[in-house]
């Protein structure tokens, strides 16, 4: 049994699930499909696979820019070289040092978006968030109904319910501001707090007086 994160986990042989058996799996490519957030199936895009004699990602290789800073313990790559190139650290054991777009290459393959950078900041289905805020949010850039954005506030026996339009692999951040002409105008009233598939609503407890109150939120 074994945890892994930020890995490559592929080209094992084996029964079903040779892959990573008994294992958990986080932010790894692998295959088949393996429970967990933020894995993907895609052939890591070695550099060269005759013999394994160089395990460096290639410059298209979906593994690029899809891992999760927050486990990152090295500053290092096997290599030597800076471990988080792009803003975002890559899977397997080799930082690729150029890589041309901020995106995980994976996420933007899978909407069909180029990784040369031209798509990064460009809001493909035009309701407000760029492809970057769509990664980040875990949102779909081509569903203009997929964002990031509150959808009611309403009363509740006491405070306010906040609901917003959540997916199950982010948390969440909210922030509540009565005096927008103010600075700052929002203060963090709550962290951490767990997504869902659909709506998530929060309900806020220290909204009691007569307001005027305004929220965002976001993700960590």
């Amino acid at each position: 049994m074994s945890a892994l994160t930020n890995c490559v986990s592929y080209y094992n042989i084996g029964g079903a699930g040779a892959n990573y058996a008994s294992s958990t799996l986080g932010y790894c490519c692998t295959t088949p499909a393996a429970a967990g957030i933020g894995n993907i199936t895609n052939a890591p895009g070695f550099a060269n696979t005759n013999g394994w004699a160089d395990l460096r990602l290639q410059s298209n290789s979906p593994s690029i820019n899809a891992g999760n800073n927050a486990y990152v313990t090295s500053s290092t790559d096997l290599d030597g070289n800076p471990r988080i190139a792009g803003g975002t650290v890559d899977m397997g054991a080799y930082e690729f040092q150029s890589p041309s777009s901020a995106l995980s290459y994976a996420w933007a393959q899978q909407y069909g978006l180029p990784t040369d950078g031209s798509a990064d900041f460009a809001d493909t289905d035009n309701e407000g968030m760029d492809n970057w805020q769509e990664w980040r949010s875990g949102t779909v850039p081509t569903n203009a109904a997929s964002a990031l954005r509150i959808a009611t506030v309403t009363n509740a026996p006491v405070g306010l319910n906040v609901s917003w339009d959540s997916v199950s692999s982010r948390s969440y951040w909210l922030e509540r501001g009565g005096d927008l002409g103010t600075a700052p105008a929002f203060q963090t009233i709550a962290t951490n707090i767990p997504g869902v598939t659909g709506v998530k609503t929060f309900n806020d407890l220290s909204a009691t007086n007569g307001g005027p109150y305004f929220y965002r939120a976001g993700v960590h």
